[in-house]
């Protein structure tokens, strides 16, 4: 039997390969996302590890920034010498260090990163620990001189006698770079401009008397935990003391997140490579296996019995998924080095000669790959084990479609029942987090019951979306209807590779429209300024730009936003730990703020804050009730509710609960912060139009700054959540790709088997030109309906996901009915292109070899 199963599998390599490719392309995403996240973990252990001091001292922060607020958590520089004098310390230096600032060139470009990487000023000294070295010039000496780093020079084309302006919260300063420094680690994509510690505490920080952090040395023959606990001892439990290994932890998860971004995408192709290709290979074998039927039946008439013909289809399968696998892990090592490649060009500078391949890559590569070959063969084994050894005798298929097909109607419409029952809850939920489950399980559900139930919807479904094919292809058009009506189970299933991937499509696509058309309802509802001043990425900056609008011709009224972490004690006994803005009192000037009680003059009057009533309701907050609110650095007050508003989505009012309260109050409680965003209208007597022209000029130094009206911002959030769409068409082009390879496999095997068939027909008169529009039109009316029941089923998820986020404020329901023609009119395309080489193979048969075939 294992000399017959080897045998048979080689017989067959050609047609196993299509059902490998899915099992390939699986495996090559969870491979790649593992090597790759474990490469970069790997490399900034290190950095991290090797570039943190043996102890760092910090302000202590109780707080949580979810919204950028410009504040620096400074300590007291005279703390330097108080921590120089603890037993164990060798050596302690001041650290004045700021990422939220910008770096221009005499061309007012930005010579920061484009990818996201922050730009970083920091002191400059001598250390062993430092990721840089001096490689070129010397190091800043005084007011005016500055360093840069040599990835950042190279690609901003800076060097050294270059003047730059640096863009920082205390205002701006011109630097000239008098030295190159070299990363000596991994370059994570930052730029880095070096000062000397006085003008970096001065020109960042806005005094010499304060810093950043101290970074602390120990002494030969001192543990880091016994000089964290001797610093501790003496400063006390006002500061942050961290150790390096602390340190290294903190920083590898606070990059953890950018991390499991990339790591979660490429699991999620992996996830539908993995379903979609379970459909694959289930169809490969049920087809195999239905053409071997003679072969079964001599075997089992030779003596084999159905646990060995069961056992000798599951060793074919595990063959596939072992292939698969170890192409696929192959496939998964060269994706992995792309991504490295990728980021390279991004400006994190991964070395490929560092790739991590740990044990666990080639375990799941493996589990992954077996698994879902063993998976979605065993169904077809089944089968074949019961084949009778009468069947030898005969020229029969083992599939059916008498009862189990009646089977198929009564779970399809029990799991699709229970799918359908979990989606309207999900519609009728209240809360968020029970919303969200019963969506899960509702689509789970109904995917179930669709993939169950849908050979039963191929005879009614194909026969409308063919009934034009006789009339216009004739006969040609006639025999194609008939074959994909031949064996539903096996249309269905190639359909349904189609028909996965055009669901999530259809289901994201609709939640995408939604949002964009919720956030252009919310804009127009609420956003009455004429402009808004704000940066590309929502970070704060600098007062002097306040200033410099504010002195602009034209400009009339300016409202300032700023953001603050908050924490509210709250009357159902809970700490809420969030993010409260705070606005000019000339709110409603720029705003149209909807109030269920109170009003804005109330909100923003000193010790007074407004927010979003539901939040209120969920935590048994009362109109006038005072909370206790802690902001950064300590500072506590009590602020009297003074509005409850009924805003459907908290943008521009904060992050969780709408918070807001007076610039007053955010100025006296969180002193020195930077404004997020300014409402511009324009003076009595001046153009909109010109007022524009104007405020770009002045802004014209200030690259990190745009002016926007209300068309801009709403192209603004169009294109955040496009990035949600690129992933939803990556996901469809994968889909496709896969479910070409169904549909080829699926027409190639019927080719095969219909071989005597075709050359009765070519034998007949039938040309090859008209045989090959037959395969096509075959392969068109499959892909049509697999694309009609996965955009049928994607809608009605899209309408589901639509449900939960209203209870977010996203209330609009938008069908992007442009995107479902494009589909539909794709598939037809995917179909053609599917039926070119088993269309080709099947004209090219030699018509008395094909009459012989048995």
């Amino acid at each position: 039997m294992l000399k017959a199963t080897l045998r048979s599998f080689l017989a067959h390599k050609g047609r196993l390969m299509l059902s490998a490719l899915a099992v390939i392309l699986s495996v090559a995403f969870v491979a790649g996302s593992l090597i790759f996240s474990d490469t970069v973990t790997r490399t900034f252990d290190r950095l991290f590890a090797s570039t943190a001091a043996d102890v760092t001292v910090s302000a202590k922060e109780d707080l949580d920034e979810a919204v950028p607020s410009g504040q620096t958590p400074t300590v007291p520089a005279s703390l330097r010498t108080r921590v120089a004098k603890v037993a164990g310390v060798a050596d302690a230096h001041l650290d004045a260090e700021v990422e939220n600032i910008t770096v221009v060139d005499r061309k007012n470009e930005s010579v920061g990163p484009t990818t996201g990487a922050p730009t970083i000023a920091t002191n400059w000294y001598a250390s062993d620990r430092s990721p840089v070295e001096l490689t070129s010039g010397h190091a800043p000496r005084g007011p005016g001189q500055a360093m840069i780093d040599a990835d950042t020079a190279d690609k901003k084309n800076v060097e050294i006698g270059d003047t730059l302006t640096v863009l920082a919260r205390p205002g701006s300063f011109k630097v000239e770079i008098v030295g190159i420094a070299t990363f000596t680690t991994t370059n994570p994509g930052a730029a880095l401009v070096f000062l000397d510690t006085a003008t970096a505490q001065r020109e960042l920080l806005g005094s010499t008397e304060v810093a950043t952090g101290i970074s602390v040395t120990a002494a030969d023959g001192v543990s880091d935990t016994t000089l964290k606990h001797r610093i501790a001892a003496d400063l006390g439990s006002r500061y942050d003391l961290k150790t390096a290994d602390e340190q290294a932890d903190s920083a590898a998860s606070e990059f953890g997140g950018f991390l499991d971004v990339i790591k979660y995408v490429m699991l999620g192709f992996a996830g539908v490579a993995v379903l979609v290709g379970i459909f694959l290979i289930v169809n490969t074998f049920s087809m195999l296996i239905a053409q071997r039927t003679r072969e079964l039946g001599l075997l089992r008439a030779l003596g084999a019995d159905r646990r060995q013909v069961r056992r000798s289809v599951l060793i074919e399968a595990l063959l596939l998924g072992l292939v698969g696998s170890t192409l696929g892990l192959a496939v998964g090592i060269g994706l992995a080095l792309g991504l490295i490649k990728l980021m390279g060009l991004l400006g994190m500078n991964l070395k490929s000669t560092e790739m991590v391949v740990g044990w666990a890559t080639p375990v799941s590569s493996y589990v992954v790959g077996v698994g879902v070959t063993f998976v979605a063969a065993y169904l077809p084994a089944r089968r074949a084990a019961h084949v009778s050894p009468m069947a030898a005798l005969a020229d029969a298929e083992i599939a059916g479609v008498g009862r189990p097909l009646r089977v198929r109607a009564v779970a399809g419409a029990l799991v699709g029942a229970a799918g359908a029952a979990a989606l309207v809850g999900c519609a009728r939920a209240e809360k968020t987090s029970s919303a969200a489950s019963l969506l899960g399980l509702g689509v789970v559900l109904t995917l179930i019951a669709t993939v169950i139930a849908g050979p039963l919807l191929v005879r009614p479904v194909i026969r409308v979306l063919g009934g034009a094919f006789p009339a216009v292809f004739g006969s040609i058009g006639r025999m194609s209807q008939r074959n994909a009506l031949r064996n539903p189970r096996r249309t269905g299933a190639t359909a349904a590779a189609l028909m996965v991937g055009l669901a999530l499509v259809g289901g994201l696509s609709v939640a995408s429209a939604s949002m964009t058309k919720s956030f252009d309802r919310q804009i127009d509802k609420t956003l009455g300024a004429d402009f808004v001043v704000q940066n590309s990425n929502f970070m704060p900056f600098p007062q002097e730009i306040t200033e410099k609008v504010e002195d602009t011709e034209g400009a009339g009224l300016v409202v300032r936003q700023r953001f603050t972490p908050i924490k509210l004690a709250m009357p159902d006994g809970k700490d809420v730990r969030t993010t409260a803005s705070g606005y000019d009192p000339r709110l409603d000037d720029v705003a149209h703020v909807p109030y269920e009680q109170g009003s804005s003059r109330a909100a923003l009057a000193a010790g007074h804050i407004g927010m979003d009533a539901d939040f209120a309701a969920k935590h048994k907050v009362r109109m006038g009730e005072e909370l206790p609110a802690t902001f950064p650095g300590g500072r506590t007050t009590k602020l009297t509710v003074g509005a409850l508003t009924d805003v459907d989505t908290a943008e521009g009012f904060g992050v969780e609960g709408g918070l807001f309260v007076g610039f007053g109050t955010v100025e006296k409680y969180v002193p020195g912060g930077q404004d997020s965003a300014l409402y511009v209208n324009a003076a009595s007597g001046t153009d909109a139009n010109t007022l524009r022209d104007r405020l770009e000029k002045t802004l014209d130094p200030y690259p990190q700054v745009q002016v926007r009206d209300q068309a801009d911002y709403k192209e603004l959030i169009r294109q955040q959540i496009a990035v949600l769409l690129y992933l939803v068409y990556a996901l469809l082009g994968l889909a496709i790709v896969i479910a070409v390879l169904g549909v080829v496999n699926t027409l190639a095997l019927s080719v095969v088997e219909r071989t005597r068939e075709i050359g009765l027909l070519r034998a007949i008169g039938l040309g090859r030109r008209q045989l090959r529009l037959m395969i096509r039109l075959e392969s068109v009316v499959i892909a049509v309906f697999g694309a009609l029941l996965g955009l049928g089923l994607g809608l009605v998820w899209g309408v589901a996901v639509q449900q939960v986020l209203a209870l977010q404020g996203m209330k609009e329901l938008a069908i992007p009915w442009s995107t479902i023609v494009a589909v539909v009119i794709g598939s037809v395309v995917v179909g053609l292109a599917a039926a070119l080489l088993p269309a080709l193979r099947a004209s090219r048969m030699n018509v008395l070899a094909a009459i012989a075939h048995e």
